[in-house]
């Protein structure tokens, strides 16, 4: 009896010790990180209820369905076209369907309620031209702390829209500005609310009065003390991230919305304000809302450029992957490129970024142009962004291959609607983005585990993703082709033995000793085996190790 409690305790004390020793293999354990995001230009989405559509605004400078016509009958539209929460919340089943759990919803704010007349005019395939455009994708924003009149419906105002959206599975993304407001001069006559700034109570705290931004005198006139007296972007107005009144109004105007349930900020034109600004905002949002998860929009294909606002000491806030971007869409928009062009832009060991882990990835959004791709293109490219590292954000419409190639008026952000809704799972992009979102939300290191390369080149990528941390401990090896035929894998480097199980079907494959694992992966596919056991092998655990200890910027 006492050898059998000896025993026992011995058992205990060693099970103990190897829990104790069990090295954590993570890359973000930032919550956020387990959610694909579907990225939604509300207006263009899905119009739930007419009732809210204001098509009578604007007077002279109406505001609802403008169309700028193009070549061969094709047509572009810088009006309100009816979308809102209930068309999100509508199909919130057909988003979570396809494995995301966030929506991105551009802003939500209230924006000016009649067209602009200043600016350059939009014709077909122009560039920061703003005239005649109405504010439908919330950019414009006048009173930062109220809900634009487009958006609600009866009963369901922004806190009962996230509460329902939460109810359906899916975290609410907030598109947030603060680097500007609306149009704010070049008019030929001044127009109510453009370059105006209200406050909670309704009150005017600005105005750039139809004022170049040189002719603004914020010495003398306080309501020129909001802006720069220096122009930014077209004729938007520029906020000055130096004055401390600008920083409390837009801490309280975002305070209130997270309070309203938005889970994430995706922030706009972050790298149009100063660190200082941004650190000082992340800090008192985060004072009220600890971990709360933001990503900035650095339009920059530098990683020295955005990396800077990752970094703790700038606000530790996350920002929308674009250098990785621009490899993404030089690969996949063409057939035979080198996988290697990617693989330059991850940065996993001692790179520009605090977290690479926590980056957004993306292949296009609503101010470039979309992803100029076959349907093979697509798919590739949703294997990839859905396998390897970051959290994944597709834009509304990619599912299905809508508008491709296209950018900002040139039906970049034309309305998608229920019909192609409805239709969509007919597509095989759609079928095929289904597959794998799916499987990256039930996959933890598909999420938030490190990952290892092993090969990334020429039409095929290898790597692995491992996450270990408490009862979680999961190696995938993720095989991915984009050649036009199948190809037979065979993978040795750093493979534990033991039994890999296929993810997406087929037969589990056990490994000896010194053994390799072979696959055929057919064309334009992916293959992700799963082995479900503590690191063991040492060169494994060797280069894992590395990954952990550099996986920050080196000073930062």
């Amino acid at each position: 009896m006492m050898k059998k409690l000896l025993l026992s305790l011995v058992l205990t004390l060693a099970a103990g010790q190897a829990a104790a020793q069990q090295v954590e293999y993570v890359g973000t354990d930032a919550p956020f990180a387990s959610n694909a995001i579907y990225f939604v230009m509300t207006d263009r989405f899905v119009n739930g209820d007419t009732s809210n559509d204001h098509r009578d605004q604007g007077g002279m400078h109406h505001t609802f369905d403008i169309p700028v016509p193009g070549p061969n009958g094709e047509s572009d539209n810088i009006g309100y076209l009816g979308g809102d929460f209930k068309g999100i919340l509508n199909n919130a089943g057909y988003i979570r369907g396809m494995g995301f759990g966030a929506v991105w919803i551009t802003p939500i704010v209230e924006n000016p309620d009649e067209a602009f007349t200043g600016g350059d005019p939009v014709t077909w395939g122009a560039s920061l031209a703003d005239r005649g455009k109405a504010g439908y994708h919330g950019y414009w924003g006048v009173n930062f702390y109220k809900l634009d009149e487009h958006l609600p419906s009866k009963d369901l105002d922004f806190a009962r829209f996230t509460d329902k959206m939460r109810a359906q599975g899916l975290k609410t993304v907030l598109d947030i500005v603060a680097n500007h407001g609306s149009p704010s001069f070049s008019m030929p006559k001044a127009q109510p609310q453009f370059g105006q700034i209200f406050d909670k109570d309704g009150k005017l705290i600005a105005d750039h009065q139809n004022l170049r931004p040189d002719q603004l005198d914020p010495v003398h006139n306080p309501l020129h003390r909001f802006y720069h007296a220096y122009d930014d972007l077209a004729q938007l107005s520029n906020n000055d991230d130096e004055n401390p009144a600008v920083l409390d109004y837009f801490v309280g105007a975002y305070l209130q919305w997270a309070d309203q349930g938005a889970d994430a900020f995706r922030i706009d034109t972050i790298s149009h304000m100063s660190t200082t600004f941004w650190r000082q905002f992340a800090e008192r949002i985060r004072a009220k809302h600890p971990g709360f998860f933001m990503f900035g929009e650095a339009f920059d294909y530098s990683p020295d450029d955005i990396g800077q606002y990752t970094w703790a000491r700038n606000g530790g806030i996350s920002v929308l992957d674009f250098p990785l971007r621009q490899r993404i869409a030089e690969v996949f928009e063409h057939s035979h490129s080198d996988y290697a062009r990617v693989a330059e832009r991850l940065y996993l060991r001692n790179g520009p970024y605090q977290n690479p882990y926590e980056l957004v990835t993306f292949y296009d959004n609503h101010d470039m142009a979309r992803l100029n791709a076959t349907d093979d293109g697509f798919v590739d490219a949703n294997n990839w962004l859905f396998t390897a590292r970051g959290i994944p954000a597709v834009y509304y419409g990619s599912e299905i291959g809508f508008e491709r190639g296209r950018a900002e008026h040139q039906g970049n952000r034309n309305y998608f609607g229920q019909e192609r809704i409805d239709a969509a799972p007919r597509s095989r992009i759609y079928q095929q983005l289904a597959r794998i979102a799916r499987l990256r939300e039930k996959i933890p290191a598909l999420q938030r585990g490190l990952m290892l390369p092993v090969r990334i080149e020429g039409d095929q990528a290898v790597f692995y993703r491992v996450y270990q941390k408490g009862e979680v401990h999961q190696i995938a090896l993720v095989l991915l082709n984009k050649g036009d035929t199948a190809a037979d894998m065979v993978v040795t480097p750093y493979l534990q033995p033991g039994t890999w199980k296929p993810a997406l079907g087929g037969d589990a494959v056990t490994v000896n000793e010194g053994g390799a694992l072979k696959a055929r992966v057919a064309a334009h596919d992916v293959q992700v085996f799963v082995l479900d056991a503590v690191v063991q092998r040492r060169d494994l655990a060797a280069q894992l190790g590395l990954l952990m200890e550099e996986r920050g910027h080196p000073m930062h």
